[in-house]
């Protein structure tokens, strides 16, 4: 169970600790209503939802869960060729999570790395996906067939932690709270976005050695496992309705056609940029919850 900040910042969330087939994922659940499950990115944990998730239980089963390595679920070794940190076994995760709280269809929304993950979900579980939200990124063979030096600078962090262990981990562990705030106040366009108590939980959990090694094993398997299966899947398209949502004055605008992205990789895409950077849920809420109420409640 979490020790620091996350209880307090998800009031009237219930705790759970749920064993799936390869991990134990943690995640917090409110509120009535049709099932929604929340994926946060690096290098947040469940906490990231803390400004919406209480709207979004008004009207939803809300399920916020940290993906295995991050947080307070539990952080297998990566395996072979990184296999347990592929998008397939992270959100074969959240598939059995979903079902052991009853919830055999349910809509989806990602943050950044939990958004590969609901790609892949929607992608390997059709029948399980009836929506899915993806925020402030575009699909993971996107990113790297068209790397150049803008994105290589933008997305260093592609780059430097897929590295062979332990180079990145050695290097971050020398001062992992600078790295973090210095990784955070540079995706961020809105000055305080990211409170203390926030930056606190993330930072509680990025001082342990072996979230900072799960999180190099997500993109070591990004860079590897993970495009194979996207290669050899290029011809499916996500069939749920796909609803992208980017900042304004983040990278990702500045650097891609994101409908364009999608719609190369799903059938029904909609969607439109925020003012504000990366991460949406924390910079421009309102916004991001009259989007999401819009979409999510075209059933």
């Amino acid at each position: 169970m979490p020790t620091g900040a996350a209880a307090d910042l998800m009031p009237g969330f219930a705790a759970r600790e749920i064993e799936t087939s390869g991990a134990r994922i943690h995640c917090r659940i409110g509120g009535a209503g049709p099932p929604l499950l929340l994926l946060h990115g690096h290098p947040q944990t469940l906490a990231t939802w803390h400004k919406i998730a209480p709207r979004l239980a008004e009207h939803f089963t809300v399920v916020a869960a940290d993906l295995r390595g991050y947080g307070d679920s539990s952080k297998p070794e990566g395996g072979e060729r990184h296999v347990n940190y592929s998008k397939r076994a992270m959100a074969s995760d959240q598939i059995e999570v979903m079902r052991a709280l009853g919830h055999t269809r349910f809509a989806v929304i990602g943050h950044d790395r939990g958004a590969r993950v609901a790609h892949r979900m929607a992608l390997d579980q059709p029948q399980a996906v009836e929506r899915i939200v993806v925020i402030d990124v575009v699909p993971t063979t996107t990113m790297y067939a068209r790397a150049d030096k803008a994105l290589a600078t933008a997305y260093f962090w592609w780059f430097f932690l897929i590295q062979p262990e332990p180079l990145p981990e050695r290097l971050i562990g020398g001062d992992p709270e600078f790295f973090l705030r210095r990784h955070i106040a540079g995706q961020l366009k809105t000055p305080g976005a990211t409170s203390d108590a926030v930056f606190a939980e993330y930072l509680r959990c990025y001082l342990d050695p072996a979230t900072r090694h799960a999180i190099c094993e997500d993109y070591r398997a990004a860079a590897t496992i993970d495009l194979e299966h996207d290669e050899a899947d290029r011809d499916q398209r996500v069939l749920a309705p796909l609803l992208a949502l980017w900042g304004a004055k983040g990278n990702l605008h500045r650097l891609f056609d994101v409908l364009a992205a999608w719609r190369e990789k799903a059938r029904d895409v909609t969607g439109f940029p925020l003012d504000c950077g990366h991460t949406l849920q924390e910079e421009a809420p309102q916004e991001m919850l009259a989007a999401l109420m819009a979409f999510l409640k075209k059933r």
